[in-house]
């Protein structure tokens, strides 16, 4: 069976060392450094543990905010250097890997420029953004130029978790020991809420109306929405919100979510009742998370063949234009 695998993690040693030096006291969030070895291992991990696993394709992308890290000034021009030695590690592996952009997001027209050119000269699929870039979703005016291009590609855009502000951290995640509230306020819980928050945030601002043909990929069986459209259509009825679509609708009509680092079957149980079969695509984390216990997981999905074939290939290369 081929599998496509959406979340899967990389970093260049020469642009992590370049960007400790350009913003040591800004880095943070989910940078990698404590699994660099793996994320940077192509030939001697990354490629063994996708043959022994039958994973037949990872789309590559960089975890944290990069970029953003930098000025509005510095930032495109390590996008676009990062972006090109990505597509290096592409070329070096057809077949094997393709990538997300990495984006200059603080700089929304140059992200836009940036988003086009890796899609017309690399091959690029799409685009991935970690958060929220500098204390603003995208559902701010500002991103209007990147999500417009985006629309025009006919690519998605996969909203990673990013790291919640300083603000948020403070009032909702500290007064634990350091690891507690470093892990509450991320992959324990905040990265979800607040990605789930983001695509609110998209509908509830009419963003999706105002970019109908808009893609939008999220991670983790979908960052605990599928337990909550119901809920939000409850007390955000369009009677509230004003908005031509209940906020449910407006979701599935532009949201595709992953597998990423979720392999139990209660959130997918709930995601297949909420998004069915076609929006769900498998993901591992990589190297977050281990391809063995997700390819596990996707072997023991209690779904019918075909959806096992959509769930593991079929929603990527249609989504993705992969085949």
């Amino acid at each position: 069976m081929r599998i496509v695998a959406l979340e899967e993690h990389v970093t260049i040693a020469a642009f992590s060392d370049e960007l400790e030096r350009s913003a040591p006291a800004e880095r943070g969030g989910r940078s990698g450094a404590s699994r660099r070895d793996a994320l940077e291992d192509i030939e001697s991990a990354r490629l063994p543990s996708m043959d022994e696993n039958g994973i037949t394709l990872q789309i590559l992308s960089v975890p944290g905010p990069g970029a953003v890290l930098l000025t509005p000034e510095a930032g495109p021009d390590y996008a676009k250097r990062y972006n090109d030695a990505l597509a290096a590690v592409v070329r070096k592996h057809p077949g094997r890997f393709t990538a997300f952009a990495h984006l200059p997001s603080t700089a929304p027209e140059a992200a836009a420029d940036e988003l086009e050119r890796t899609v017309r000269e690399h091959g690029f699929r799409g685009a991935l953004l970690s958060g929220m870039v500098k204390d603003k979703f995208l559902d701010d005016p500002s991103f209007a130029p990147l999500l417009a291009r985006a629309e025009a590609l006919d690519v998605p855009i996969y909203i990673h978790p990013g790291v919640p502000p300083p603000a948020v951290r403070n009032a909702y995640y500290d007064g634990y020991n350091p690891q507690v509230s470093s892990m509450f306020a991320t992959a324990g819980f905040g990265w979800h809420a607040e990605t789930a928050i983001h695509v609110l945030r998209m509908v509830l601002s009419g963003t999706f109306d105002q970019h109908p043909r808009l893609k939008i990929i999220i991670g983790h069986m979908g960052e605990g929405l599928p337990t909550m459209l119901a809920r939000c259509d409850d007390f955000l009825s369009q009677r509230i919100t004003g908005l031509p679509r209940s906020v449910s609708q407006t979701i599935l009509d532009h949201v595709t979510i992953t597998t990423s680092g979720f392999f139990s079957f209660p959130p997918f149980l709930a995601a297949l009742l909420t998004f069915g079969a076609d929006r769900i695509l498998f993901s591992v984390d990589y190297p977050f998370s281990r391809n063995d216990i997700a390819r596990k997981f996707l072997d023991d999905l209690p779904v019918s063949p075909d959806d096992k074939e959509k769930i593991a290939h079929g929603n990527a290369d249609r989504l993705l234009k992969l085949t």
